[in-house]
């Protein structure tokens, strides 16, 4: 039933968390300051699905480490500069399924967006799907699958830390009437505490912020909300907090 930018995708999904339980803002609006907590529910079968998905999301979480400490070097910063807002990391896996579409032409398997993390690391099988948007002419363009290979997306909270040095690129997920695809994105998330602005050592007066902070736990509930449910306004975007 999950929705992106209040249209229904075509694909089944099942998430779960890296940090169990994991704590979260229990509501999206502000002044409320109640936590909840988010806890895996894991099927019966397939059997060992649990303990595969908690071994290859800890080999995820390393490798995440690895890549966002790279970045921080590419930006001039402390090869540690952003392991600070991890510490409860929400962080999450989901298994992506589009299942054989009889109209592919009036659907979507995901509709175009920006991821709203950090990073995501993406796994996907040997069926094409995935398309970004080249920013010099709007045109979509296939991201054609390479064999035990991931792709890394930069999600838009890196976009917010760099103060738009990085930038998150809009893609979407296309569908086809003979073939299911798969594919495994990892999403990199903060703590719900995190309050995420552009990061001092990237601004001057001459470089001011570009956006002003807001706090990732209400961003991620808010968007979790607008993911089940079609909602009448557009669902929150980093935009919103542009200076």
């Amino acid at each position: 039933m999950e929705h992106t930018k209040n249209v229904r995708d075509w694909k089944e999904v099942f998430d779960c968390t890296v940090q169990e339980p994991m704590p979260v803002a229990a509501s999206p609006e502000d002044g409320e300051e109640a936590i909840t907590e988010w806890i895996n529910q894991w099927p019966e079968y397939p059997p060992g699905l649990r303990e595969a998905c908690e071994e290859y999301a800890q080999e995820l979480k390393k490798l995440a480490y690895k890549l966002i400490r790279l970045i921080a070097q590419s930006l001039g910063l402390p090869a540690n500069r952003f392991d600070e807002f991890y510490k409860d990391q929400t962080s999450f896996i989901r298994l992506n399924h589009y299942p054989p579409c009889p109209v592919p032409h009036l659907a979507l398997g995901l509709g175009r967006h920006k991821d709203s993390g950090a990073l995501t690391i993406l796994a996907q099988d040997d069926v094409e799907g995935l398309q970004v948007k080249k920013k010099s002419d709007g045109e979509w363009i296939v991201v054609k699958p390479i064999p035990d290979a991931f792709i890394i997306n930069v999600g838009s909270i890196m976009q917010v830390w760099s103060n738009d040095i990085y930038e998150s690129v809009e893609h979407r997920v296309m569908v086809n009437s003979k073939k299911e695809r798969f594919s495994i994105p990892f999403f990199f998330n903060p703590s719900h505490y995190t309050m995420v602005q552009p990061l001092k050592e990237l601004t001057d007066e001459h470089n001011p912020p570009k956006y002003r902070a807001y706090k990732w736990g209400k961003f991620l509930v808010n968007r979790a909300r607008s993911n089940l449910k079609k909602l009448d306004v557009e669902n929150l975007q980093i935009y919103h907090f542009r200076l």
